[in-house]
């Protein structure tokens, strides 16, 4: 989480929502991270967590991300818990709630739909408090800017 946290920093140099995401293979090791880039690329998908899937993807010459843990600093919204399902990702684990656009816990729980070819194993709350102050301190200095 802390290198999640990291690369969410990243992405406020862009002036980018700060939330980040690293993927560990099946042995612990880093396979992908990544900052939202939405902002930078004016891409409406450069979620975090599609970055990193794409990534990690490419690398692997696959799409099929079995055994793999996607960490990232904010629960997934619609799409991107949907991306971890079609990725075929064995587990989430993510910091802070979001209670507005969480498809994990929050409003809706896609990832462990019984309806889907896959489910994927989910763990929150991790370094929720830092992960979320990340969150409020940006969208303070934002809106008072």
């Amino acid at each position: 989480m802390r290198t999640a946290i990291k690369h969410a920093r990243g992405a406020e140099t862009h002036h980018d929502v700060p939330i980040g995401a690293v993927l560990l293979n099946p042995q612990g090791e880093l396979v992908a991270a990544a900052g939202n880039e939405r902002e930078l690329t004016g891409d409406p998908t450069a979620h975090a967590e599609v970055l990193v899937l794409r990534r990690a993807a490419a690398a692997a010459g696959t799409w099929r991300l079995d055994g793999h843990t996607m960490v990232v600093t904010l629960e997934p919204c619609t799409m991107c818990a949907g991306a971890l399902v079609l990725a075929r990702v064995e587990r989430v684990v993510f910091g802070a709630f979001d209670p507005k656009a969480g498809a994990i816990a929050s409003l809706w729980d896609v990832v462990r739909d019984s309806r889907l070819n896959h489910r994927v194993e989910v763990m929150g709350g991790i370094l929720a408090t830092e992960c979320g102050r990340l969150l409020v301190d940006f969208f303070r200095t934002h809106r008072a800017g």
